[in-house]
């Protein structure tokens, strides 16, 4: 089946920041918690620098819901989380986490990307950046060998060497 090939460009985004954000339920009160974050941050007003915003599960037992969104820059996350709705929230978090835990992963400093999509709609980088469609192969071009393969080859060539000098 033919796959359906896009290449995000980046050039207009240098300092383009993807993080991810994670709410896992605890205890049986933390689903209530998380089950009402959902509608406040699709409410809050989409901040500056805001590219796009994707909401998504990663598992229904234990519930853990996730975030990702893409920003312009650092600065524009940052100033996000110092104003007001994001810094109440995130004091009455600290405050008492009504039976939920949190996490974030920030990715900064991305060149390029390629997305390779099988029957599915535009989602992540393509969802909000530009991107080429580039046609659709049968055989799609691998990447070259990973490290395991370079360490079979180089495990057998001491394997050869070993072999010569007895």
């Amino acid at each position: 089946m033919p796959t359906d090939r896009r290449t995000v460009d980046l050039s207009m985004y240098p300092n383009l920041v993807v993080i991810y954000l994670g709410m896992r339920v605890n205890v049986l009160t933390g689903f209530r918690t998380l089950l009402g974050f959902g509608p406040k941050i699709e409410s809050a007003a989409r901040p500056p620098g805001l590219l796009h915003h994707e909401a998504f599960l990663f598992s229904l037992f234990p519930p853990h819901a996730g975030i990702r969104q893409y920003w312009q820059d650092f600065e524009s996350l940052e100033r996000w989380t110092r104003s007001d709705p994001h810094r109440t929230w995130w004091k009455n978090f600290l405050r008492d986490s009504e039976g939920t835990g949190f996490w974030h992963e920030t990715y900064r400093n991305a060149r390029r990307h390629r997305s390779d999509l099988r029957r599915c709609p535009k989602a992540g980088w393509d969802a909000c950046l530009c991107s080429r469609n580039e046609g659709t192969r049968r055989h799609v071009q691998r990447a070259p060998a990973d490290r395991r393969s370079a360490a079979r080859r180089g495990f057998a060539r001491q394997r050869r060497a070993r072999a010569r000098s007895l």
